[in-house]
């Protein structure tokens, strides 16, 4: 069972869809027992990975880029399970949670096989008409691909079709799933 789950939140805007959709999924992970925390990446100092190979030498000490990636390394391994949530932008995931996404690559050195056995929701929304034309299945490849090949589980996805601040609340079937799968991440 995850008892702590990492919200990541790849929007600019606070109260935006993909926000709103992993507030969701926190309150069915908290319905299930588990505590959770969210860390907006907007605003965050998360410098794009320059490739030194700093982070995958022998004897390591993390990532060379000093900034806010250091404490979300932190957190993301005092977790057991991770959201990340973000909204299409030019048909793929926001440069917010790229930027993440490329900084992965050092956790490796900060804890042995961080992925493994990790489990993951993926909370994404689109203005288009569905995930396909929109690109919301360019940024789930990237997570499957990533996510597959270090080890981690996504336990599911939740999305949808919204393009004004808040508009997916109106969209209850949308929040349900996002709040059960919240509940399925925490519980297996």
């Amino acid at each position: 069972m995850a008892e702590k789950v990492l919200v990541l939140l790849g929007s600019p805007r606070k109260k935006g869809n993909s926000a709103l959709l992993a507030g969701e999924i926190i309150r069915g992970a908290k319905t299930a027992g588990a505590a959770g925390e969210s860390v907006y990446l907007h605003g965050k100092k998360i410098a794009p990975c320059n490739s030194c190979y700093a982070c995958q030498k022998e004897k390591s000490r993390g990532c060379a880029i000093q900034d806010d990636m250091q404490d979300i390394y932190g957190k993301l391994l005092d977790a057991d399970a991770w959201v990340i949530a973000s909204p299409v932008y030019w048909f793929t995931m926001s440069a917010q949670t790229k930027l993440f996404m490329d900084r992965l690559f050092a956790l490796p050195a900060y804890a042995k096989n961080p992925f493994s056995g990790r489990r993951i929701a993926i909370a994404m929304t689109y203005g288009g008409e569905d995930p396909f034309d929109s690109g919301c299945v360019n940024a789930f490849r990237t997570f499957q691909d990533a996510f597959g090949y270090v080890g981690a589980t996504i336990v599911g996805y939740v999305y949808g079709s919204a393009m004004g601040a808040g508009e997916i609340l109106s969209q209850r079937k949308k929040m349900k799933e996002a709040f059960e799968l919240g509940k399925k991440l925490v519980s297996g």
